[in-house]
């Protein structure tokens, strides 16, 4: 039936809104994913319309692997990864099996209001860290380190929403070391890493997650299409073998088995790497538009950081 409604926000306004983090329509791969879709179903295999296993789609991660490898600056392994529903569904299983009610988790301020809500759902106890023109101030962090402590700390290093800032190499070092020091988890959102418009940033913080400091949620909702729901962890096998095994994956199979075998389909040719870009170019774009007509229309009234 024509007129259902089945996105957060209604197509057919004829406005932007800007406070919501959603890709234009325009820009969704429709034929990207008809062709991947068409290349998995081709192949007549039923394997993935059956309970998935609990790590994911084994071709997927090795992948992704790869990809992260040659794009990210932290060498990657496949048991190193683990599909899940999203970086959202991800922070949850994370709070299920790692917190109680009650627990403390640092945050960076301002932090990401929607991961906020499912700290909140848990009933976590919210401690702001304040963040800086150089990202999470870590001399706060410790600060607070020696009164209270976390059972992780959640943290975007890499273009941080809302701020835009980058936590640099540095930063990331000593966020890890104090990790190690006081004895927390740090729970890094690495969603927009590959989104860079200019110079690289540093090796992410995944980057330290074989020694078990590091959590690294990750998603295609930014660099394919958030309607999939399909996304990853990154951090030390033990760690996975333990989110794997959860009540949740273990009844129902790997998270999203369908969804990973048409994403590995378009993962392992090397479409995902040619949308990526065109994102790039076309966010860039985007952002020439947006910092012209805020300086052209506000002057010197406002103050605004260029992405």
């Amino acid at each position: 039936m024509n007129g259902w409604r089945v996105t957060q926000i209604d197509p057919h306004l004829d406005l932007i809104d800007l406070g919501i983090g959603q890709p234009d329509f325009a820009l969704l791969p429709v034929e990207l994913i008809e062709q991947a879709a068409a290349e998995r179903l081709a192949r007549r295999d039923p394997s993935y319309l059956n309970y998935g296993y609990e790590m994911g789609d084994e071709g997927l991660r090795a992948a992704l692997a790869d990809l992260m490898t040659r794009r990210s600056g932290a060498p990657t392994r496949p048991e190193e990864l683990m599909i899940t529903s999203g970086a959202s569904q991800a922070l949850d299983l994370i709070c299920t099996l790692l917190t109680q009610a009650g627990d403390t988790v640092f945050v960076e301020e301002p932090s990401y209001f929607l991961a906020l809500r499912i700290l909140a759902d848990h009933r976590l106890t919210l401690v702001g860290i304040p963040a800086g023109e150089a990202g999470l101030d870590l001399d706060a962090l410790e600060e607070r380190l020696q009164r209270e402590r976390p059972v992780f700390l959640y943290t975007i290093p890499t273009f941080q929403n809302p701020s835009g800032v980058t936590l640099p190499a540095v930063g990331r070092r000593r966020l890890v070391e104090l990790s190690q020091t006081y004895n927390f988890t740090i729970v890094a959102d690495e969603v927009y890493h590959l989104l860079d418009y200019g110079a690289s940033p540093p090796p992410p913080l995944a980057a330290a997650a074989g020694d078990g400091a590091v959590i690294s949620l990750n998603s295609f909702s930014k660099i394919l299409a958030p309607g999939l729901r399909l996304g990853w962890v990154k951090a030390a096998p033990p760690l996975l073998t333990r989110l794997a095994g959860s009540g949740l994956v273990d009844s129902g199979g790997g998270l999203n088995p369908f969804t990973s075998a048409v994403v590995r389909a378009a993962v392992g040719d090397g479409r995902l790497e040619g949308y990526i870009d065109r994102l790039r170019t076309i966010y860039a774009g985007r952002i020439d538009t947006m910092d012209q007509a805020l300086r052209r229309h506000f002057g010197g009234r406002i103050r605004c950081r260029r992405p």
